[in-house]
């Protein structure tokens, strides 16, 4: 190369004329992204180089066997877990780390001691009796059992191996007897809402689950503090809910034993539901608290359900919700059911009577854009909780309607395809989850019953968690790739709006809808039930959609680089129009984004062309040629907003 630059010095003039030294006007500084100093990590057997798993690939299995009592009494949940690990990697293990996500309600966790003053952003204060109790914990391996005394830290658990657990497929069992005192409030997640017709109850982080061992960072144990969500192994569930009789459990997965907890009537319209692209009533609210609505007889019921490849379950229960389902259609053919139980309090078709069918279309759109739903029920929950997601169930705030409860909703279960399916570590890689999913939202929202939420105005107040409002997280502190709990906790809804954002303009200004889109169904069917890094994704990305996006991978995850495109002169050639427009644009900061110009000539002739991101790579000064016929009326930077320009006061140059 230097060289060819040696015999070629018209070529370093004709550079210094199109692309002036950054030096000379602005900040941009093309080395920042353009330099080899960015480098993806190399792939090897374990995870190729083109982002997709590599031949060596393994990853460990937690299956679990749960029995648990939800008692009114005391509020609280008792119960055992069994579960079966298996050890897939070519590590020996010596111990075993497990989560306690209850701990984080403990007086003397992490969480409590690092809430800031004033406030409780998560609700972790004041809770004396919150947290688990562990009662025993018993080892079962090569046909031997022993109790062991674990170790606890905060919200993780280690237990300590006689024999250490071989590699490639060895398997150990952990038995551990737990409970907990189910908090008003439960860090957002889950909790006990006071209705008319009773509480409804919604469980979640219920059980002491494994911590994942990985390729990547061996045990992933960084402490549960509030925001970062969880990172769990895939595997089978077979758990039982034992409850007042008088409750309706809606759980993950399959009810196994339907006849001995519902009535015949009510086993004959969930029948029909699964027939019915309309919403059938399974209890309607005239029905609620009536004798005729449960099995007669017992003080308690034991609620029996299943759910396979899966990494993790909850479940909501109540004795007051009206509860309704209606048929799933995915692009196999294959049906499923959706369902949404909530209280009378929620009624109506502004809000909780569309549910089933918000989220009936939620999923048929996920499934044929990007992944068909792999699990045969979906439960929308109305109570105390704001939003959140668990495989097969999400629990909703009851008090919702109209656009914002159709994106809820929509929200919600788009978290079954990222994190529940494509299984990326949400406790360090925050917007891996919630940024991914917020973008395939807004492709549902335009999809949904043709368009009817699509330009709500809720979407553009800033105070909506998945805010349209761009411009606020470009402005934010702290740049996506900030561990998920050292983020600015008023500012950490960029993990949702600024990372949305920034696909959104591979597809639809970078890249393009067909190439970005393939590409990102290629990633996420790589990626199912298994475990992605960043890195996976950016090479994915690269390689299927063929473009070489590493500088946007930098500025947009790495930093907090702003753009600030503007035209600083307009002239023509030998000062004749007929022979072409020089059109002078500048780069005034960090970042850079290709250039969208709508030229108005003085005839009246309008043109809009687009200038891809390599006009950069020398520095922040590009002279574009036009062709033009006529004199220069108007030329207008970015003319549909579509690009997060912090400065639009410059981006329009007029003759005049």
């Amino acid at each position: 190369m230097k060289k060819a630059l040696l015999l070629c010095p018209q070529l370093i003039f004709i550079g210094f004329l199109f692309a002036q030294n950054v030096a000379d006007s602005t900040i941009y500084n093309p080395h920042e992204l353009f330099a080899q100093n960015f480098n993806l990590p190399a792939g090897n057997s374990f995870r190729s180089a083109k982002g997709i798993p590599g031949p060596s690939y393994w990853q460990n299995n937690s299956s679990y066997l749960v029995h648990a009592t939800l008692s009114e009494k005391d509020t609280s949940v008792t119960g055992d877990v069994t579960i079966t690990y298996t050890n897939n990697s070519p590590d020996q293990l010596d111990y075993l780390w497990l989560q306690l996500d209850q701990n984080i309600f403990k007086p003397s966790s992490r969480s409590v001691a690092a809430t800031p003053y004033p406030g409780d952003y998560f609700s972790v204060l004041g809770k004396i009796n919150g947290g688990y109790n562990i009662k025993d914990v018993t080892i079962s391996y090569d046909n031997k059992s022993y109790t062991v005394q674990p170790v606890i830290t905060d919200t993780r658990m280690q237990v300590r191996l006689n024999t250490p657990l071989q590699p490639k497929g060895d398997k150990v069992s952990i038995k551990i007897n737990f409970s907990f005192v189910i908090p008003l409030d439960g860090a957002g997640r889950f909790g006990r809402q006071y209705t008319k017709n009773g509480v409804i109850y919604q469980i979640g982080q219920w059980y002491p689950r494994m911590c994942v061992y990985d390729d990547v960072e061996g045990w992933n144990t960084l402490p549960y503090m509030g925001l970062g969500e969880f990172y769990c192994d895939y595997g089978n569930y077979d758990y039982y809910i034992t409850a007042p009789a008088a409750m309706i459990v809606y759980g993950s997965g399959d009810l196994q034993n339907a006849a001995a907890v519902l009535t015949p009537e009510q086993i004959k319209r969930l029948a029909a539901a699964a027939n019915s692209d309309k919403t059938i009533t399974i209890i309607g609210a005239d029905e609620i608290g009536k004798p005729a609505t449960r099995p007669a007889g017992k003080e308690n019921l034991t609620w029996h359900f299943t759910m396979t490849n899966t990494r993790d379950i909850a479940f909501a229960a109540s004795k007051g919700l009206i509860w309704d389902a209606a048929k799933i259609n995915l692009p196999s053919g294959k049906k499923a059911l959706s369902m949404s139980c909530y209280p009378v309090e929620s009624l109506g078709d502004i809000a909780w009577t569309r549910s089933t069918e918000y989220l009936k279309a939620s999923i048929e759109i996920y499934s044929k854009n990007f992944f068909e739903y792999p699990w045969n029920v979906a439960i929308s929950n109305a109570g105390i909780t704001g939003g959140m997601e668990y495989p097969g169930m999400i629990f909703n705030n009851y008090k919702e309607i109209k656009a914002r409860l159709w994106f809820l909703i929509a929200h919600e279960i788009g978290h079954n395809w990222f994190p529940m399916i494509v299984g990326s570590n949400e406790r360090r890689y925050m917007w891996q989850d919630e940024g991914f999913n917020t973008y395939v939202n807004y492709i549902a929202n335009d999809l949904f019953n043709n368009k009817e939420y699509q330009t709500d105005a809720a979407y553009f107040d800033k105070s909506f968690f998945a805010s349209r409002d761009y411009m606020q997280f470009m402005q934010y502190k702290d740049p996506l790739m900030t561990v998920s709990d050292a983020m600015d906790a008023e500012q950490h809804y960029q993990f949702y709006g600024k990372t949305a954002y920034g696909l959104n303009l591979l597809r639809t200004v970078v890249v393009g809808k067909e190439r970005f889109d393939y590409a990102f169904r290629k990633y996420t069917e790589a990626w199912a039930f298994k475990h992605p890094t960043p890195y996976d994704f950016f090479h994915c990305i690269n390689n299927a959609a063929g473009e070489d996006l590493n500088w946007f991978w930098k500025e947009w995850f790495f930093t907090t680089a702003k753009l600030d495109q503007t035209i600083t002169a307009v002239s023509y050639i030998d000062n004749d129009p007929a022979k072409g427009a020089l059109i002078t644009i500048d780069n005034k900061g960090k970042m850079v984004l290709p250039v969208i110009l709508k030229i108005i000539q003085a005839n009246g002739k309008e043109e809009t062309v687009q200038l891809p991101v390599e006009i950069w790579q020398r520095g922040g000064s590009w002279v574009y040629k036009y062709t033009s016929s006529n004199k220069i009326d108007k030329v207008i930077l970015d003319p549909e907003n579509v690009l997060p320009d912090m400065d639009r006061k410059n981006n329009e140059w007029n003759s005049k």
